[in-house]
């Protein structure tokens, strides 16, 4: 299921979200980044009775795109930025740019990988590992906001595109996309973290960036959106600059 929050006029940029949990600590960015560019917030929710599968998810992100006159500014943190990744090597043409958060290199890598294998290693309860791993995703907290974090995390693994369990783990081979690419992490991300940010050089084109925030964690853009947008708007204005590409027809299949 989908749902798309469009802006007043036609949108310069999308904001790519599968985890609608997490819609709170998207928000702080993408005022900042409404506040400069026209920006529109596509969705995906996962239902309980549908598989998890990046080929839906990718195929619906293109019933959407394929209705702009432009190629746009893709932005998506974690699983969502892997599907705008995912996109943009298969629709080049349609991605003005692609700017991920907390994507590695590995980009399957995300905060329920790192929370099935801890799961799988420990011997403790989930509900001790969602409150240590609360801690490390947003840094020491009290009790009080541990146990919302750990409301929040319970959900997200309910009701959003995952790709991984306690019984297997999905992963990708590393590669890159034609697109302009700008990859962003936090310097004291735990889940994906500088090591992974790094893995992404051999595959940066000349004008790609990679961007480490200062005491950052994984949801960075949340508690630095200032700081990421003057990042993320440096990056797409000189793209802006360039005349209007015009949209070539698709050479590129979805295969199911």
């Amino acid at each position: 299921m989908t749902d798309q929050i469009l802006t007043a006029a036609s949108p310069a940029a999308l904001w790519l979200s599968v985890n609608p949990s997490f819609r709170r600590l998207e928000q702080p960015l993408l005022i900042q980044l409404h506040e400069a560019v026209n920006i529109a917030h596509w969705g995906y929710q996962q239902t309980p009775d549908e598989p998890s599968s990046l080929d839906v998810a990718v195929t619906l992100l293109h019933d959407y795109v394929k209705g702009s006159d432009r190629p746009l500014h893709l932005i998506g943190h974690g699983t969502g930025g892997l599907v705008g990744l995912l996109y943009a090597r298969r629709f080049p043409h349609r991605v003005k740019s692609l700017t991920l958060l907390s994507v590695g290199v590995n980009p399957t890598v995300d905060w329920k990988a790192h929370y099935y294998t801890q799961l799988d290693l420990l011997p403790c309860s989930r509900r001790r590992l969602l409150a240590q791993t609360a801690r490390s995703l947003f840094g020491p907290q009290c009790q009080h906001c541990v146990e919302g974090w750990i409301q929040l995390l319970e959900r997200d693994l309910i009701s959003s595109l995952s790709l991984h369990s306690l019984l297997s783990r999905f992963s990708l081979f590393p590669a890159g996309v034609s697109v302009p690419l700008m990859v962003c992490g936090g310097q004291a991300d735990t889940v994906v973290d500088p090591v992974q940010l790094q893995g992404w050089q051999p595959w940066l084109k000349p004008g790609d960036r990679r961007w480490l925030c200062p005491d950052g964690r994984h949801f960075f853009h949340a508690t630095h959106p200032q700081l990421c947008r003057e990042q993320i708007l440096d990056f797409w204005q000189p793209l802006d600059a360039l005349a209007p590409a015009a949209i070539a027809p698709a050479t590129a299949r979805l295969t199911h």
